[in-house]
Formats: structure tokens, C-alpha cells, sequence
């Protein structure tokens, strides 16, 4: 079973620190088991769980980061 998470959804709700690892990392399909324990933390889901802890992203969650991702280079002058 396939399991995703929405990130754009929750995006305001996460931590400066944790939308940087997903700007830093927009490529991702997978979230790790520790940055999904984290973005659980701060959102209070916890349906985004696979067998080993880890979170799928939507196709357009993954757009969504790599976006947010270009916004933040854009602005920074990169």
C-alpha cells in the first residue's frame, strides 16, 4: 500500500528548519523516517507512515517543494 502525505497542505505549518530540508532535498520521493517523524511532530498526522517510517510525496507535493525551492534561490540571488 502506498502512502502519501500532502506537504503543500501543512506547508505553514512546518518549521522553518524542516521546509529548508525539503527545499534543500526537492527531489525527494521519499521523506526519511526522521524528517517524517519531525513533519508528524508538527502537523499532528501520522496517517503518512510506511512500513519503515518514511513518508511518500504526491507528484504534486514534489512540485510543490521544488517551487518553493526555486522561490528561495530566486530570492537569495542564486
Amino acid at each position: 500500500m502506498l502512502i502519501v502525505v500532502h506537504i503543500k497542505e501543512f506547508w505553514d505549518q512546518l518549521s522553518p528548519e524542516t521546509q529548508q530540508w525539503l527545499i534543500d532535498n526537492p527531489g525527494t520521493m521519499i521523506v526519511p523516517r526522521t524528517v517524517t517523524a519531525i513533519i508528524n511532530g508538527e502537523t499532528g498526522e501520522n496517517d503518512g507512515v510506511d512500513a519503515h517510517g518514511g513518508t511518500h510525496l504526491t507528484d504534486e507535493d514534489q512540485h510543490f517543494i521544488q517551487e518553493q525551492a526555486k522561490r528561495v534561490r530566486y530570492r537569495s540571488g542564486d
